[in-house]
């Protein structure tokens, strides 16, 4: 793995840095590939895991909360397209399909950057879209 320490990543809930340290710390043991945390852990929460090989954060620190939301937003997301045998061409069609939803640049949609309120608005959309489909 390439240690890349360049990145200044910055907790958005309490403005302290951020340290990349093994997910070790906050799975009870559990080894899950390095992440980067919020060096006032445990008392402010929020950190993020990191690209494969890489220390490249996957979006933004989350807290709890946002880890919940984005946990849900990405469960009825990848029921639109993990069912296509060409995985990554619909993947990239269904995050296109969701910039237009939601009225952003298919390049601003990732949902390891979204906030709560509009990880709310992913699972909303994705739910009603799938009851269409079913109606269909």
């Amino acid at each position: 793995m390439s240690h890349d320490h360049s990145f200044n990543v910055i907790c958005p809930y309490c403005n302290a840095k951020a340290e990349l340290a093994s997910s070790t710390r906050v799975y009870g043991g559990q080894d899950y590939g390095m992440i980067w945390l919020c060096s006032n852990y445990p008392t402010c929460d929020a950190f993020v895991g990191v690209h494969k090989g890489t220390t490249r954060p996957l979006g933004r620190l989350a807290n709890k909360e946002l880890r919940h939301w984005k946990k849900q937003a990405h469960f009825y997301f990848d029921l639109r397209w993990k069912h296509e045998k060409k995985r990554k061409p619909a993947r990239t069609a269904a995050y296109r399909w969701l910039a237009t939803q939601l009225g952003i640049s298919a390049h601003d949609c990732h949902i390891g950057m979204f906030d709560v309120e509009t990880c709310k608005q992913v699972v909303k959309i994705c739910m009603a879209n799938s009851k269409k489909r079913e109606a269909a």
